[in-house]
């Protein structure tokens, strides 16, 4: 694990630490009042765990923070995961690619534009190997355990309480590694994903003009951090002006998508052109 990734875990484990003794609650009590194990209490303390956000709001509830302290160690939070992109793709480390992955962890919200590549909670383990595969410097072996770690983080779609929203211009539907096959089987998961209670998503489709030239594709954690992304990495940001910049861009982008009926037809409309392409791949 980075050296970075470590210290901002202990800043937040130390804080928290502090927040129990001023309240005069023993780990085993805050454990109990929490709702949690107290082995995880003891874990993020010592810095040896990161918390999901639904963990860290259980314990700051049972300590009774105020909503400025609360955010305080949300912030220390969305630190330690904006950490994980500083990794080296060594053992033990989250390969670059993995941050949204992490930051979506806790968030019971995601909202996600995409304009290239598809969402990485909406990605089949083929296409996510042609990611991870593109990024500089892993190995085989790295790229086989972010493969692994990315369509196990896909879970969370499946989880009562939580609610996905992903909006894809038409492009990244077009935009495909490998062979057509690959992607046959991806817009085939795109339409058992779209069927999920607890999912919306949405298309641009290429005839409508979009509300505003897309720079790059960003995943918004509740209202608290959006993860940007590009060509040089990810990043996470809690600043405020930012996610409320993200918070109106996404929903201008969400009101110029079609939904539902219309957007199963237009992924069945791309699998048949994918069909008639056959295995062809143009060098």
């Amino acid at each position: 694990m980075g050296s970075e990734r470590r210290e901002r875990m202990r800043v937040l484990g130390a804080r928290l630490r502090a927040l129990r003794a001023d309240v005069g609650l023993t780990g085993a009590a805050l454990a109990q009042q929490a709702g949690v194990g107290q082995p995880t209490v003891s874990k993020v303390e010592n810095g040896r765990m990161v918390p999901s956000l639904d963990v860290l709001d259980r314990l700051s509830r049972a300590l009774g923070l105020d909503e400025s302290t609360a955010g305080e160690v949300r912030e220390l939070l969305a630190a330690v995961e904006a950490a994980v992109e500083t990794g080296s793709g060594s053992e033990g480390d989250v390969p670059a690619g993995l941050v949204v992955d992490e930051a979506v962890r806790g968030a019971r919200l995601v909202r996600s534009f995409q304009c290239v590549v598809l969402p990485a909670l909406l990605q089949s383990a083929e296409y996510a190997r042609h990611v991870f595969e593109s990024a500089p410097n892993l190995t085989p072996e790295v790229v086989g355990r972010a493969v692994a770690a990315r369509v196990e983080r896909q879970s969370l779609l499946y989880e009562p309480g939580r609610e996905s929203v992903f909006v894809l211009t038409e492009a990244v539907l077009r935009t495909w590694p490998g062979t057509s096959a690959l992607m046959l089987a991806q817009l085939d998961r795109l339409l058992a994903v779209e069927s999920l209670s607890t999912v919306r998503l949405g298309v641009i489709p290429w005839r409508r003009p979009v509300p505003l030239l897309p720079r790059h594709g960003f995943t918004l954690c509740d209202q608290r951090a959006v993860v940007v992304e590009a060509f040089t990495g990810e990043r996470v940001s809690v600043d405020s002006a930012e996610l409320a910049a993200s918070e109106e861009a996404f929903g201008r982008f969400e009101r110029a998508a079609v939904f539902g009926d219309e957007v199963r037809e237009l992924l069945l409309r791309v699998m048949k052109e994918f069909r008639e392409l056959g295995d062809t791949v143009i060098p």
